[in-house]
């Protein structure tokens, strides 16, 4: 299902997903020693998984952020879940030597929210658009803002939407 208000496409494989989730790991290889994860569900939930797999974290939590209601259009961000005090409470606190993990930066409305929380993580996502790239310290890809990105799990022969009802993002 394209977004009208995207004009173009970028289909991402499960092969260049993690190739990508991989090169996002040697990236931030570089930038510190990492205590622990964040990553933003569900997108971030992939990714976040094979950084921590690359850099040998073992703390993952999850901060759980609907803004996609509908799989085309953000709509009122709603926190669902947040981090766990114990930790914001790493290193000194605020999230110092946090990663917080996130498939996408689109408007960067999510990591504005979840930089409220966790002001001295550093933020990393695979993906990247124009307007959210300010919100986001460590990225792979930057695609243009009318760019739809079909990720792995919203592919098939054609787009199946999820079996839940539910489709918070």
């Amino acid at each position: 299902m394209e977004n009208p208000a995207q004009n173009k496409a970028f289909p991402v494989s499960w092969d260049m997903f993690h190739r990508d989730s991989r090169a996002l790991a040697w990236r931030l290889s570089s930038e510190g020693e990492w205590k622990a994860i964040v990553c933003v569900t569900r997108g971030g939930l992939v990714p976040a998984g094979i950084v921590a797999r690359e850099l040998g974290i073992r703390t993952i939590e999850t901060v759980c952020i609907a803004s996609y209601h509908d799989y085309e259009n953000q709509g009122q961000l709603k926190v669902i879940k947040p981090v766990d005090p114990k930790v914001i409470d790493l290193e000194g606190g605020q999230g110092s030597g946090v990663l917080v993990i996130d498939d996408l930066v689109d408007t960067g409305k999510t990591l504005k929210v979840v930089r409220e929380m966790l002001p001295k993580a550093h933020y990393a996502t695979v993906y990247a658009k124009p307007v959210g790239v300010p919100m986001v310290d460590t990225f792979i890809t930057e695609v243009s803002q009318d760019t739809w990105i079909y990720f792995p799990w919203d592919m098939g022969w054609q787009f199946q939407p999820p079996l839940s009802k539910d489709t918070a993002g």
